[in-house]
């Protein structure tokens, strides 16, 4: 990563303009070229240096729905039960953790009735138990990482 690189993360983190043309002004800001900047963040993307570009939402205000859950997998089987579970297209942030529960990973869906069908769904492909823990307060935190 060189300091060009730094200055794009550090930049994109406080977000893309809403416009026609938002890598243009991003780009502008930085003193780049639009392929420029879509290029280096295509590399960053692809040597997984970044692993997204884009809008974070509030999905309930949309009508969707997410939830944390997790689950126990033996260490034999986990590689191949995360495979299972991230062939679902409503799961994401999928993390191993030192715990009982030692596999953790978000389902966001398109309505609130649907997360009980992913969750029962993800239980019959692995046989394993998910274990579902609903928001039950929201707390804003601006997580900002300097590169």
């Amino acid at each position: 990563m060189d300091p060009v690189d730094r200055a794009i993360i550090n930049n994109l983190q406080e977000g893309l303009a809403i416009c026609e043309r938002p890598y243009l002004a991003a780009a502008q800001q930085l003193g780049l070229g639009e392929e420029e900047l879509i290029a280096r963040l295509s590399r960053m993307l692809s040597e997984n240096m970044l692993t997204r570009v884009g809008p974070m939402y509030q999905i309930e205000r949309m009508g969707g729905a997410f939830t944390l859950a997790a689950l126990h997998v033996s260490p034999e089987d986990y590689e191949q039960v995360a495979q299972q579970v991230n062939s679902f297209s409503q799961v994401a942030h999928n993390y191993a953790r030192e715990h009982e529960l030692n596999m953790w990973f978000v389902i966001a869906t398109e309505t609130p009735a649907e997360i009980a069908s992913v969750i029962n769904a993800i239980e019959r492909q692995t046989g394993c138990q998910v274990f579902n823990f609903p928001k039950s307060r929201e707390y804003f935190v601006e997580l900002k990482l300097k590169a």
